[in-house]
Order: C-alpha cells, then sequence, then structure tokens
C-alpha cells in the first residue's frame, strides 16, 4: 500500500509538467526530500510507466498507424482525423498528437537516471533493473520522435531550473539521435541482470530491449545506410529474443484475450487494468449497438457481441480485401458489418476493429486491452527482413507465422524464398496481415521504402518525401522559437 502511495504522490508531484517542453522545474523541496529511497525509485518508476501509458492511449496510433492504407473513417464524424488518413497535414493542432507527452515521460526518465545511482538498495541488482529499464525507455521514446518528427530536442538532464537555456532547445540531428538510441540500449543491456521478463510482462525487460534494439538497427540498416553491420546487430539483438521464454501461441485470437494477458507471446505490453485507465484508442474502433444497421445479420451481431465505444475510426477497404477466407486472423482483425437496403440487398456500412475489444460485465463492455509494443511474431518477422537484407532465406520464420494463421490450409500458403524484392514485399504483407492495429504499419512502410506505392493518398506525390515527416504543432513552435518546421510544413 505505501508503495502505491507513494506512486501516486510522485505521478502528482511531475503533474505539474506542461506540454511542448513547456516543463515546469521540480521544486527543491522535492528533490531534496522524495529521492532517498529504494521505494522512491520504485515509485517514480510507476510514475514513468502511468505516463507512457497515457502517450499510448492514442498518440501511438496517430503516429504509427494513421497515416497508413490501413486507416479510415467510422460512422461518426471524425473530420479531425481525415488529415491523417488523407496524408494532409498542416501544422497539427489540438486533437491530434505532439511530443508533449513523449517529454514529459522523458523527464521523469532523466529524474530516475540522474537520482537513483546514489541512492542505497537492497540488492544492485534491483538498482541495475531500474536503471535498464529507464535507459530502454528513453530510447524507445526518442526512436518515436526521431522516426516521426525527424530531429527534436535532446533532452538528457531533468528540467529542475527556470533557465530558459535549459528548457527550451534547439532540434538535434537524427545522427545524434540515434547516437543517444544506441548508446541508451547498449547501457540498458549492460545492465540487465537476466535475460528473463517481469510479471505479466509489462515492463522493459532485456528481451524487449532486444527487440527494440533489433527495430532500431533495422531502421539504420534502411534508413540511414548502415548495411551490412546495422543489419547483422539487429539480426543478432533479435536471435537474442528468441533465447527468452517466448514463444508463439497456437491460437492467434488467444494472443489478445482479455483473460489472457502477458502470455508468453508478449515481449511487452502497456499493462491497463480497472480503476486506472482505459484503451480509448480500441473503444473508438468498436461499435454501440445503437449504432448497428437495421438487418444486420446473426452471424454478424455473433462475432460483434455486446456493442460498445464509437465508430470514429474504422479498418480500410484497401487493408480488408487484402486478408483471404482462410486466413484466421481476420476474423479477429476485424468484422465488416453490412445493412439492408430498401430491396433487402446487403450493403456496406462500417468495419470495427476487433483485435482489442475488452471484456464484457454489468457496466457493458470495457476497453482495457494492453498495449502491445512488441510480441514475438514481430520478432519473427524482423528476423525474416533482416536474413533477407543480407541474403538469407527467411522462410523459416514467415512460415511459422503463416502455419499459425492458415492451420490445415497453410500448405497453400507456403512460403518459398524467391528474390530479394519479391520476398521483402511478402514480408511487409504479411506483417500487415499480423500486427494491423498495433501501432506498427507507418512505420514499416516508411523502412521498406513503400508508403508512397501502398498508401492511396500519397500515391500522387512520389518525391514528395517530406510528407514521411509529421509538421511541428502550431503549439509547439510558438513556445520555443529555436525550433524550425519541417520542409514543406512551413
Amino acid at each position: 500500500m505505501k508503495n502505491n502511495l507513494i506512486a501516486l504522490l510522485f505521478i502528482s508531484l511531475l503533474c505539474s509538467c506542461d506540454k511542448e517542453l513547456d516543463v515546469q522545474p521540480e521544486s527543491q523541496i522535492t528533490a531534496a526530500s522524495y529521492w532517498k529511497t529504494q521505494e522512491d525509485v520504485t515509485g517514480a518508476k510507476s510514475g514513468m510507466y502511468a505516463r507512457f501509458r497515457n502517450f499510448t492511449n492514442f498518440n501511438l496510433y496517430y503516429l504509427g498507424e494513421s497515416r497508413s492504407e490501413i486507416m479510415g473513417t467510422g460512422i461518426l464524424n471524425a473530420d479531425f482525423r481525415i488529415p491523417y488518413f488523407q496524408n494532409r497535414l498542416h501544422k497539427i493542432t489540438a486533437p491530434g498528437p505532439d511530443w508533449g507527452t513523449i517529454y514529459t515521460v522523458i523527464h521523469d526518465i532523466n529524474l530516475i537516471l540522474k537520482y537513483t545511482p546514489a541512492i542505497a538498495f537492497t540488492s544492485e541488482s534491483a538498482k541495475n533493473t531500474i536503471l535498464a529499464e529507464a535507459y530502454t525507455m528513453r530510447a524507445y521514446l526518442y526512436f518515436v520522435l526521431v522516426r516521426t518528427w525527424g530531429g527534436t530536442p535532446m533532452l538528457l538532464e531533468p528540467t529542475e531550473s527556470s533557465d530558459p537555456e535549459t528548457i527550451y532547445k534547439p532540434r538535434a540531428s537524427e545522427e545524434e539521435m540515434f547516437k543517444l538510441i544506441t548508446d541508451d540500449l547498449a547501457k540498458a543491456l549492460e545492465l540487465f541482470p537476466a535475460n528473463t521478463y517481469p510479471t505479466r510482462r509489462g515492463a522493459w525487460s532485456k528481451p524487449a530491449a532486444n527487440a527494440l534494439k533489433g527495430d532500431v538497427y533495422l531502421w539504420i540498416a534502411k534508413r540511414r545506410n548502415g548495411g551490412e553491420a546495422a543489419l547483422n546487430t539487429a539480426l543478432a539483438a533479435l536471435q537474442e529474443v528468441q533465447k527468452s521464454d517466448v514463444a508463439l501461441l497456437p491460437n492467434f485470437a488467444d494472443v489478445f484475450s482479455y483473460t489472457n494477458k502477458g502470455n508468453k507471446e508478449i515481449v511487452f505490453a502497456v499493462r491497463y487494468q480497472d480503476l486506472e485507465a482505459i484503451n480509448n484508442y480500441s473503444g473508438d474502433m468498436y461499435i454501440r449497438d445503437s449504432d448497428l444497421p437495421p438487418g444486420t445479420d446473426a452471424a454478424t451481431l455473433q462475432k460483434i457481441g455486446l456493442g460498445g465505444g464509437m465508430n470514429w475510426w474504422a479498418p480500410s477497404e484497401t487493408m480488408r480485401k487484402q486478408f483471404t477466407t482462410d486466413d484466421k486472423r481476420k476474423d479477429k482483425s476485424f468484422v465488416e458489418i453490412y445493412g439492408k437496403d430498401a430491396q433487402g440487398k446487403a450493403t456496406f456500412y462500417t468495419s470495427i476493429m476487433t483485435k482489442f475489444s475488452g471484456f464484457i460485465d454489468a457496466n457493458g463492455r470495457r476497453f482495457l486491452d494492453d498495449v502491445i509494443i512488441y510480441r514475438y511474431a514481430d520478432v519473427l518477422l524482423m528476423i525474416a527482413e533482416a536474413k533477407n537484407a543480407l541474403g538469407q532465406d527467411p522462410a523459416t520464420e514467415i512460415n511459422l507465422v503463416r502455419q499459425r494463421a492458415y492451420g490445415d490450409q497453410f500448405e497453400k500458403h507456403r512460403f518459398v524464398s524467391t528474390t530479394k524484392a519479391a520476398n521483402d514485399d511478402a514480408i511487409l504483407k504479411e506483417r500487415l496481415f499480423e500486427l494491423a492495429f498495433e501501432g506498427k504499419r507507418w512505420w514499416d512502410l516508411v523502412r521498406f521504402n513503400k508508403a508512397f506505392d501502398l498508401v492511396p493518398s500519397l500515391a500522387d506525390r512520389k518525391g514528395q518525401t517530406n510528407l514521411l515527416l509529421f509538421p511541428l504543432s502550431e503549439t509547439v513552435m510558438s513556445r520555443n522559437s529555436k525550433l524550425v518546421q519541417n520542409p514543406g510544413y512551413e
């Protein structure tokens, strides 16, 4: 109980932190009185994860999914989302994403990294684990930042001064940011004491840090001319994940079951629990019973179950039509809803995302699904990607994923390696089928250099590579005069 109270106190102390790098300095009293014991650090870590959960609630999907070909509007008015789906962004204003929530978490991380080393712990292993989690979290967040906006301000110390020179910094280069990301991961992997998972896999661990390292070095190899050295580093890190207690579950649907959180396929997921937070993204892609059209057939009603949420977002037709009927992932990823016209003919109405559909209790449908950051199927497909880029056969990893997806129909879908380009196309498509709605697709398209080929709204804008980055929001720009807008969004 004391730990929980300390964690809540720490979170409340930090709530004065505003967005867009307008971070209020921590008071001297807070720094002097709080950072004394192992319990203080544990509470600070809880606060860090709570803030990170706030980021994953919406922004992760805006940044990692909304601009891809798999998202579209639902039946409810979502005008503010349309620019994302159409890739017509310009100086984003609320309610769209900015980097404020990310830098708030980075501030929490920097406090942990500054004060933890001097505090006595019952074991060095416990201290090192917390430091490793903080370094990994910072690496992940800067990786999100650099892929989304390019170079951004690089803060390595907590904001404990009102000096504008400390608070407001210019944008770092992408090279500087990737140096920080890889350095933080190296420190984290050295500090993690064992290749094991925490309870319910709801925190960063050595396997999760290696999954992130593989992801980072694939990006370095394919977007920053890192070459074979980066590919080999990525492959080695991802293969380290395979040595941990991880496996594909036999049934795809079980990976996402509310009653099966923290299962052996999960490498790291952000925990959502009752009375703490709800996953609004999941709820915004479902549908209320009252919004279902007359004539919805019984089979569809059975798949949907009790309604809930709001159908603001919807799986796009571009994505839906790519699934085959014998792919077991289809119904657990989305459901198409049809009504009937005046002549009784079935007509398409909308679609909903069913991968994360929460659970039902006396209060209705509750969207408390964890947000999965990495899972083993993702790792396998990244291994296949690295192998293919290195001229190795990626068939083993692709077929492990397909065997589960197609069951007794697998032989029709068995992957056989051909050319490097064709293999890459197959891997990217498999990632669509396997990882839809997990906040991965936009970054996958950019990493594979396929955004302008596969996103309909970008098809007639090839060569406008500035569109691969988000604009800085007007709020961000107005608060920091040292920032320069991304090209094409001035």
